[in-house]
This record gives structure tokens, sequence and C-alpha cells, in this order.
């Protein structure tokens, strides 16, 4: 399926998105806009708001300010838009006592997949899981954490990936095979919100990036600005000049 297909406007629209947790202010209206099946990369220092934006967009977080749409809909929590996401965070969202095919499974039935067997069975293929199907979760390296958590996240087919540092903790060899999966889920037209420390991932994942700090948006990049050499320099100067 051709998830840049049929969308329809934008598949995020964030405007003036604030977020305070008491005095502080972790975002201080943040906007952003992405296109269906395209991909935002979101970098940042540590603390700079990162992943309480992608928790926000995923309405794992309501913010205190701000408007907030997906694919069209409103997002306020709960409701359809949430059908429209599939999110990994720090955590992978498994259950470390089922087995990865349950956990699949399980998920499915949550989202109202039709046949959750037969989408499992499919995602364990796809994610190069087969053998592990009958393991336990809690039994998985980090690597396999993170292929089983992308399965996870797409079982219910939606159009918009969040993606909460995918890489950390991962050897060289598990990185590259997330990103090559993950330039799979792009091709197939997914729209997809990335936070990364990985500047050198950025120019192979992502169209356009935007820098954060601070809880506010100081930079955007596209096209040839996204080369690494490119990149790390922009980024380090927008850094330097927020701080």
């Amino acid at each position: 399926m051709n998830h840049a297909a049929g969308t329809g406007g934008l598949a995020v629209s964030a405007r003036g998105m604030e977020k305070r947790f008491g005095a502080v202010r972790a975002l201080r209206g943040v906007d952003l806009e992405l296109a269906p099946g395209r991909t935002l990369a979101v970098i940042g220092p540590n603390g700079a708001g990162k992943s309480t934006l992608l928790r926000i967009l995923a309405g794992l977080m309501r913010p205190t300010a701000g408007e907030l749409e997906i694919g069209g809909q409103r997002l306020g929590g709960t409701g359809p838009g949430r059908a429209r996401i599939g999110y990994i965070g720090h955590t992978t969202l498994l259950y470390p006592e089922l087995t990865a095919r349950e956990n699949l499974v399980f998920a499915g039935r949550l989202y109202g997949v039709a046949d959750p067997g037969s989408r499992a069975d499919q995602l364990l293929s796809e994610e190069g899981l087969a053998e592990y199907a009958s393991r336990r979760a809690g039994t998985f390296s980090r690597g396999l954490c993170q292929r089983l958590a992308i399965a996870r996240a797409i079982v219910h087919d939606p159009p918009l990936m969040l993606l909460d540092e995918p890489f950390t903790g991962l050897d060289r060899r598990a990185s590259d095979r997330l990103a090559l999966r993950l330039q799979g889920l792009r091709a197939d037209g997914r729209s997809a919100v990335l936070v990364t420390h990985d500047l050198s991932r950025v120019s192979g994942l992502a169209d356009a990036v935007v820098v954060i700090c601070g809880g506010l948006a100081v930079h955007r990049a596209e096209g040839s600005a996204l080369a690494p050499e490119i990149l790390e320099a922009e980024y380090l100067a927008a850094v330097e000049a927020a701080e």
C-alpha cells in the first residue's frame, strides 16, 4: 500500500505547541508541518524538548497550548487520529513474557486488525524474525527488540510513523539494518517524524530537518543542506546562537 496516496492535506500540522511542567517550559510555541510521504528529522541537544514534542504528536501527552492535526483530524489524546500513528519510543511497549508472535497478535487485536495472526506472521517474515516467533521478547537483544518494536508499531498499517531515538543502543550492524528498514517504510509512502542524535543518518532518511533548542524550533533545513558536513555545521551554529 502506498501511504502517500489518498491521505489528503498534511500528514502532520502542529501550531503553537507549548508544554509546561510547572515553571518549566519544555516547548515554547513550536510549529511543524509534514506532507504525506515525507520524513522530518528532529534534532537538538539533550533536554531541548524533542521527546516531549514526539509524545504530543503521538497523543500520549496533552500540550499546554496549541493545535494539532494528524491526517486532517484533530488529535486530543484519544480518538480516530491515534489509529493513523505508529509510535516507537524509548521503551519498546513489548510484553517481555509474551513471545514475539504473541506480542504482535495482541497488538493487532488492540487495533482491530482483521486477521491478527496472519498479520503477525507477515511482519515477522518482513522483519527477519520468523525464526524467533516462539521466543519470549524478554530474551531478545536490543537489535531484535527494535525490529519487533517496528513490527508492533506498523501492525495496523499506519500512514504516520513517530520514532524517538531508534538507533540508541544498537551496534553498527543493527543500526544499518534499522536504517534500511526505515528507508523501506519511507519508500512505501509512509510519513515519519524521526528524533535522532545521529546526524550521519539524517541525509539518508529524512527530507527535511528541524533543530529544537530550549523548546523552540531554531533552524530548518532540507535538500542539499542535509549533507552530513553541512548539517553538522549549521546545527552547531544554530544551537550556539540559541543558547
